[in-house]
């Protein structure tokens, strides 16, 4: 499938004299085409085609911010103060409201002053962190499969990223152990995110308390990223790292109000920890942004201190679509577990059938949209990825039309 081929520039030298004339940056050169673009591409030519495109392919949640964030960007936007440069370090009154979150979510502490800074959203923290510590000639260490910006985020400071793979066989978490001597000794950053995105596998204390241990050991940064730690089932509630002895020392936490919020369009998260990362984030960040839209910062207050019942209620929602999805595949003979977290399911793919293949059979016999594993990375060949964020008539409707070309 021409429109989901990995490697496949996005754009073509040649197709004008005009695009010949420049030459990209080595850093960008070396850029994969971001994946989710390339679905949207094949979403959107399907679509003009008159098909009934049932999308489970980006996780973009489908039910609408609660209303009572929604009154609050209202009543703030009215306000003439609000409508000038935002703070770069972001309002002390969302800073605080940051911290008391974590207080009262995972019994962390952390001071708003220096722990806490909000970004536009948590991606782009995830992105410019790397720039505020790698040179060329260090490494990063990127799970495999993995999302994107950790790969990116690493080239653009001009680093390389060395891959962990995460494996079936081990959880999908990291093997430390198996990390050459020479790649720790250069090694600047490690990447986790648990749970985690694709494969909704989910880390413990044990996993953590190993990994502050290597970081320490080996002056190695450690970026938790934490953005679907509100989306559980089944009663299981995901740790932060920060909650572990040591972690302070070595390690950044970046959030997200995107998911847990139903917030993906407004690009309001923060990171927290360490006051050494955070202060380095900051004045990369100082350099390239001009802080938040105030309005939404205070929206993001009302977020973060109204009633929490809405998470409640919007995990049941996803509890009872993964449970309808997982059951309905498996019934069907399709290799898929309930993930205790995030609202993704990653399934294996038929006995040799690649995974950008597979996913290009789904778009072509049933109108549906998966994501190949293999956007993830290398180690996600042989697995597809379905988001939970459609509704749970058009997940039976997708079953259907498996069933129909199984």
């Amino acid at each position: 499938m021409d429109f989901w081929q990995a490697r496949r520039p996005l754009f073509h030298a040649g197709r004008s004299e005009r695009i010949s004339m420049f030459k990209l940056s080595k850093k960008v050169e070396a850029l994969p085409p971001y994946l989710f673009l390339e679905i949207d591409k094949a979403k959107r030519k399907a679509r003009a085609e008159g098909r009934d495109i049932i999308d489970l392919g980006i996780g973009d949640p489908d039910q609408p911010t609660p209303k009572f964030i929604i009154d609050a960007l209202n009543q703030a936007a009215l306000d003439p103060a609000n409508h000038r440069y935002a703070l770069d370090q972001g309002m002390p009154l969302l800073r605080s409201a940051i911290a008391d979150w974590y207080k009262h979510r995972f019994d962390v502490n952390l001071n708003p002053e220096t722990e806490v800074l909000p970004l536009i959203g948590s991606k782009e923290g995830i992105a410019h962190f790397p720039l505020a510590f790698l040179n060329p000639g260090d490494f990063t260490l990127v799970p495999d499969p993995c999302y994107p910006p950790y790969k990116g985020g690493t080239i653009l400071a001009g680093a390389k990223p060395y891959l962990m793979p995460l494996l079936e066989e081990n959880s999908f978490l990291p093997d430390l152990k198996k990390i050459p001597f020479f790649v720790r000794r250069k090694a600047r950053i490690i990447f986790v995110n648990y749970p985690n995105n694709p494969t909704g596998a989910c880390a413990g204390r044990d996993f953590y308390s190993e990994l502050i241990k290597f970081a320490a050991r080996n002056k190695i940064i450690i970026i938790s990223d934490l953005a679907y730690s509100e989306m559980a089932y089944d009663g299981y509630q995901p740790p932060s790292i920060l909650e572990l002895p040591g972690a302070r020392e070595v390690a950044i936490e970046f959030h997200s109000l995107s998911k847990t919020y139903n917030m993906t369009g407004w690009r309001a998260g923060w990171a927290c920890g360490n006051p050494q990362l955070v202060a380095a984030l900051a004045k990369v960040k100082s350099n390239i942004d001009s802080g938040i839209f105030s309005a939404v910062q205070l929206a993001a207050v009302a977020a973060l201190r109204g009633n929490q019942d809405y998470i409640k209620d919007m995990c049941q929602l996803y509890q009872r679509r993964r449970n309808t999805l997982v059951d309905g595949l498996t019934a069907l003979g399709w290799a898929a577990t309930k993930p205790k977290a995030t609202f993704y399911v990653w399934i294996k793919t038929p006995p040799k059938a690649d995974a950008l293949s597979f996913a290009a059979h789904l778009l072509k016999e049933a109108d549906i949209v998966a994501t190949p594993g293999i956007g993830f990375g290398k180690y996600g060949q042989g697995y597809i990825r379905m988001a939970l964020t459609v509704s749970e008539e058009r997940i039976k409707e997708a079953l259907a039309r498996i069933e129909k070309i199984s």
